[in-house]
Formats: structure tokens, sequence, C-alpha cells
């Protein structure tokens, strides 16, 4: 036993704790780098983006995986935005306020943002109007994203950026030199309530994003049956 846990007998709880909200985190970034690439998928099939997936790396720290996804969510968001100014550039002003009009019915919507992607890309799957209105018309790309991206950028500047996402293979001692190096019982406690903190704003954002993405496939899957 460690002179610490002598000295602070809850220790082995806090670090237990500690290990258990690590594989948290990273369970929650695999499932987010599985849904921005459903989107991405979806987004380069049906609307001519080109949005390049991306893979989870082993061998690097949180913060460098973040960053990975912040890039790809980033791109997701600059060409939603090009998909939206083709919209405007194409589009007479009443057709195109009517695209953000919740009184418009949604198959009219749609119906106008499939002849802007038919003029755009020339030829468009069945399913290019819908995708679009459903990603143009949800808060998907204005807060949700965003919202991600900067807990994900928070996440990544903070004491847990540096933590080697491997490191769980490697025994609760190496993980904990790793995150603070030899720890006392308030360093220890300042650990796992800096984990719980990321980790409870960071489930809540992830949620909504796979929610609003599983949305928008199974919408694509329901038009391809």
């Amino acid at each position: 036993m460690a002179l610490s846990d002598l000295l602070y007998p809850d220790n082995p709880k806090r670090r237990q704790e500690l290990i258990h909200l690590h594989q948290e985190l990273l369970d929650c970034m695999s499932t987010n780098f599985r849904a921005t690439n459903e989107l991405a998928g979806v987004l380069n099939e049906h609307l001519g983006c080109t949005i390049t997936h991306i893979q989870m790396r082993e061998s690097s720290t949180v913060k460098e995986n973040c960053d990975i996804i912040i890039q790809a969510m980033s791109e997701i968001q600059h060409q939603v935005q090009k998909i939206d100014s083709d919209m405007k550039e194409k589009l007479e002003p009443v057709l195109y306020q009517k695209l953000y009009d919740i009184k418009e019915p949604e198959l009219e919507k749609i119906a106008i943002a499939h002849k802007v992607f038919s003029i755009v890309l020339g030829e468009v799957t069945s399913t290019a109007g819908m995708v679009a209105i459903k990603i143009l018309g949800s808060n998907l790309i204005t807060l949700t994203v965003s919202k991600l991206i900067s807990l994900l950028a928070q996440i990544g500047a903070s004491v847990l950026g540096g933590i080697s996402i491997t490191i769980l293979g490697l025994g609760i001692e190496m993980i904990l030199h790793a995150i603070l190096g030899a720890m006392e019982r308030n360093q220890l406690l300042a650990a796992v309530r800096s984990y719980e903190k990321h980790l409870a704003e960071f489930k809540a954002a992830s949620e909504k994003y796979q929610r609003a993405i599983r949305e928008v496939t199974s919408l694509v899957r329901q038009q391809v049956s």
C-alpha cells in the first residue's frame, strides 16, 4: 500500500472513481467519433460534401483526439453554411424564407431544397432535399455542434488533455502518475471533480448531438427502404 493511502484512507476509492470517469470520457468520445462519421457520410452521399472521416487515435492524448473531432465538426459547420449560402443565392427571397418558416409544410420545403441541389449538383439523390431541410431547419449545426466544440476545447485545455487514451491498460499507478504524478488527497479530489464536471456537460451535449444525427440517418434509411 502506498504511503499516501495510509495517510489518506479514502484514496483507493478516489483512484477507482478516477479510472471509471476516464473510461466514461473515452467511451463518450468514441461514440462521438462514430456519430460524426455517420453525419459526414450522409452529407457526402446526399449533399455533395467532401468531409473526411475521422478515427480515434489510441496512441494520442485526449486533447489530440478532441482536436480531431473539433476539426471534423468545424468542417461540417463550414459545409452546411455553404449549403445555406447556395440556397440563398439560387432562390428568390420569398422561397428562401419558406425554408425556415415553421408554418410552411415540410414537403414543400423539401421540394424547394431538392430543386436547388439539382441545379447546384446536377444529379442528386431523392433524399437530398429532405436531408438539407432536416439539417438546416434544426439546431444541430447552429447550437448542438457549437456547444460540443466548446466543451471539447475545454476538455483539451484542462488537466485531462494531456492523458493518453490508451493509459487504461497500464494499471492504476501509471494512470495516476500520468494525470497528476504523486497525488495527495486534495489533488486526487480535485482531479475527480474536474472529470465529473467536464464529463457531465460533455455527456449531455453528446447525447443531443447523437440524437439529432439519429433523426437524420433514420429518415434517410426510411427513404431508401
